[in-house]
């Protein structure tokens, strides 16, 4: 995943708007949203791809109100090939019962066997109690990426928020650029779950970054400029998948995917449910 934009707690009907591309190779194996089998409150994407590790997946969301998603911290000289899958991580959340700061103390050990992720959680199984925090393993020291050691409670208050592959709200271009769309199309969203389109629209956006704009993230200039692009395309990588999540606070939620290959859309789907209430909250079912 490689593009998240987020509405946490800023829409009137909505305490949670995502809208996100994931960007991979085209010859990686992978399974469109779906509840999971062995996990039947899980609504997500699975990468099928051979990893060290449990095949994750890059975003989803659970019928108890958990929705995890995660982009990796773009650091080549730093990546290491044995490394655990990222997208385990994410399951992690959606399958467990951890409140999102509870999941990084029990799990902040284990953080250094990945490379570097952004990992953002939200709990909205108690509409009263709703939380959602943003996690890295990895920071800025300067321009230079670093590992993280110390994992301080860092969580989100109200806003609309981009994450890429740097840190949260790092000011990349095609995050400033579309995080400025996705506020002009929330404010549209009258809140009844119609017109997924509108979003689905802005993350189709190709436009590239100037020369002069582009971040410098140890990758060749022409591959950073065509990753600088919201919707990403070349012979080989490119924009998977085009995901819009919405939850009402009446806790119906819908999650629309678009998917696609070097060809073009290959598959559209649209899954409806509904949170399940948490014991003492007052959400409506």
């Amino acid at each position: 995943m490689c593009l998240i934009l987020f509405a946490w707690k800023s829409h009137p009907d909505y305490p949670l708007v995502v809208a996100a591309n994931r960007d991979e190779f085209y010859e990686r194996d992978t399974d469109s949203i779906s509840w999971w089998p062995e996990h039947p409150h899980i609504l997500a994407g699975r990468d099928r791809a051979d990893v060290l590790g449990s095949p994750g997946t890059w975003l989803g969301f659970s019928n108890a109100g958990r929705f995890a998603a995660l982009t990796n911290v773009r650091a080549p000289s730093e990546k290491k090939p044995d490394s655990r899958t990222r997208g385990e991580l994410s399951l992690m959340y959606l399958a467990g019962q951890s409140r999102p700061m509870g999941f990084v103390q029990e799990h902040s050990k284990r953080f250094e066997q990945y490379n570097g992720f952004n990992l953002l959680m939200a709990d909205l199984s108690d509409p009263e109690n709703s939380e959602m925090h943003w996690v890295s393993n990895r920071l800025m020291m300067g321009e230079k990426v670093r590992p993280r050691k110390v994992y301080p409670a860092q969580p989100l208050t109200p806003g609309v928020y981009g994450l890429s592959n740097a840190m949260l709200d790092t000011p990349w271009p095609k995050v400033n650029h579309r995080v400025a769309a996705f506020a002009q199309t929330l404010a549209m969203d009258h809140g009844d779950l119609r017109n997924a389109d509108h979003y689905l629209r802005l993350l189709a956006d190709t436009h590239q970054a100037s020369d002069h704009e582009l971040p410098s993230t140890g990758v060749s200039k022409d591959w950073e400029k065509a990753l600088s692009a919201a919707f990403i395309k070349t012979p080989s990588y490119g924009t998977r998948a085009s995901t819009v999540l919405r939850v009402r606070k009446d806790g119906n939620f819908e999650m629309v995917e678009r998917r696609f290959d070097m060809n073009g859309t290959i598959g559209h789907d649209v899954v409806t449910g509904q949170i399940s209430a948490a014991s003492g909250s007052n959400l409506a079912v």
